[in-house]
């Protein structure tokens, strides 16, 4: 296993999911739109041209250097791939994967069996803070 992970047990005692150490978080960051211009599948010439938002450059690498795990996650395609991956290391991008065929649309609703926290970017890519708002969550019937 890893040395990031760290291993966890079901109630029963059988191997679960590994899970980050306390304080580690997993970044999906999605790239048109939150850390670049919004450069759609259908213009793909723009995805080598494009610059990168200097305040994502710079707070990205800054959660990496602390031990966070970058992945970006986009609704580019597998034939994006290579342009992506030379575009990011080009721009000096710190991450450890990327993964291609995000669902295109947004509206997304992620279930998941692992803690999830969502942040919509909405123009200034800056260290998050902690604030109290209502989520959607399912109905515990027991």
């Amino acid at each position: 296993m890893s040395e990031q992970f760290k291993e966890a047990l079901n109630e029963d005692g059988s191997l679960a999911s590994p899970v980050l150490p306390e304080g580690v978080k997993n970044y999906l960051i999605d790239i048109d739109g939150t850390i670049t211009e919004d450069v759609p599948n259908e213009e793909p010439e723009r995805m080598a041209t494009c610059l990168p938002f200097p305040d994502a450059l710079k707070t990205l690498n800054e959660w990496y250097d602390d031990g966070h795990i970058i992945c970006f996650f986009t609704s580019r395609t597998e034939e994006h791939r290579e342009v992506t991956e030379a575009w990011l290391d080009k721009h000096g991008f710190k991450y450890h994967s990327l993964l291609m065929g995000k669902p295109r649309g947004g509206n997304y609703h992620w279930i998941d069996n692992h803690m999830v926290r969502a942040t919509r970017y909405k123009g200034q890519f800056t260290h998050l803070v902690e604030k109290e708002v209502t989520i959607e969550v399912f109905q515990n019937n027991k």
